[in-house]
């Protein structure tokens, strides 16, 4: 299909803005030009809470933003959500809207956390602190309004990376059962050879460029790579795995690891639904003022999350 007129306003606006890509600043640099983003976002529907605190982490103190919906009472399943920008940039704000839909259309309350990033804190920091964060809601959901024992994990790019490779880990340590994990636009392995890199390795938002910035930046040492938590297409088996939902936009990059790792979750006996979307880049999820399909997105996962905690 073509570019969405959407995506192709938003680049054509970038392009007349002039404004370096994030893999030629510093990290810091980066991740203040990546906060405009976050408007992107728009308002953001109505909760019945947000609360901002902390809980404790294996480097020290995690942010959190915890959106409880509107209706219903508690306790109420939790989505514990896990933000994009290739481990380097991105917070909590970038996904505030996004998260506030999901917890609306899901009935259960989003934790969205602020794990430590790199290249300050490299990998496996930024996953430890997502480790944290679940087993902190499993423990003590009941203040919250949580039922610890209905937990899904989720994210965008980097935060659906971190939750496919969460998954594993809590599987491999008897940790907490989740019901549910959503992968949107997941980063599945540290390779730059499909179809859709060489097609969409440049001009659409996010480069393989700036893959490689990000990917420089996250690893300890190339032999990472081969790191199922790192890299979860590798892995050797993801039999037992929670159910999933997977998205992947088709002018992105990153869209045939994603769709080659819900194949192989699928083959491994793990119930899977893949939507691709159509004339959409990477990023456009948590975009919903700027995407009519970044709501249609949101929705659509938010009834998927309802009905696995349902199950």
């Amino acid at each position: 299909m073509a570019l969405d007129p959407a995506a192709q306003g938003l680049l054509d606006q970038m392009a007349a803005a002039g404004a370096p890509p994030l893999n030629e600043m510093s990290p810091a640099d980066a991740r203040v030009a990546a906060g405009a983003f976050a408007e992107l976002g728009g308002p953001g529907e109505a909760m019945a809470d947000i609360v901002d605190r902390t809980i404790p982490g294996p480097g020290g103190e995690i942010p959190v933003r915890i959106y409880t919906p509107t209706g219903g009472t508690a306790p109420r399943p939790c989505l514990v959500y896990f933000h994009g920008g290739g481990w380097v940039i991105g917070d909590i704000p970038m996904t505030d809207s996004v998260c506030r839909v999901l917890a609306n259309r899901s009935d259960a309350v989003v934790v969205s956390v602020d794990y430590r990033m790199a290249p300050e804190h490299k990998f496996p920091a930024p996953l430890d602190d997502c480790e944290a964060a679940v087993r902190w809601v499993a423990a003590n959901g009941a203040s919250i309004g949580v039922d610890g024992s209905r937990l899904a994990v989720g994210g965008d790019s980097a935060g659906g990376n971190l939750s496919a490779a969460l998954t594993m880990r809590l599987l491999e340590t008897s940790g907490p059962k989740l019901a549910f994990q959503l992968l949107v636009y997941p980063v599945t392995d540290h390779s730059y050879d499909t179809a859709s890199y060489t097609a969409n390795g440049a001009n659409y938002l996010l480069t393989k460029d700036m893959m490689r910035w990000f990917w420089d930046h996250y690893l300890t040492s190339p032999a990472d790579s081969a790191n199922p938590h790192v890299s979860p297409l590798r892995a050797k088996s993801l039999a037992g795995l929670p159910p999933a939902l997977v998205f992947t936009a088709e002018f992105d990059p990153l869209r045939d690891e994603g769709e080659a790792y819900a194949a192989a979750l699928k083959a491994a006996g793990v119930p899977v639904t893949q939507r691709r979307f159509d004339g959409q880049i990477h990023g456009f999820f948590t975009m919903l003022a700027v995407f009519p399909a970044a709501t249609e997105a949101a929705e659509l996962a938010g009834a998927a999350l309802k009905t696995a905690f349902a199950k």
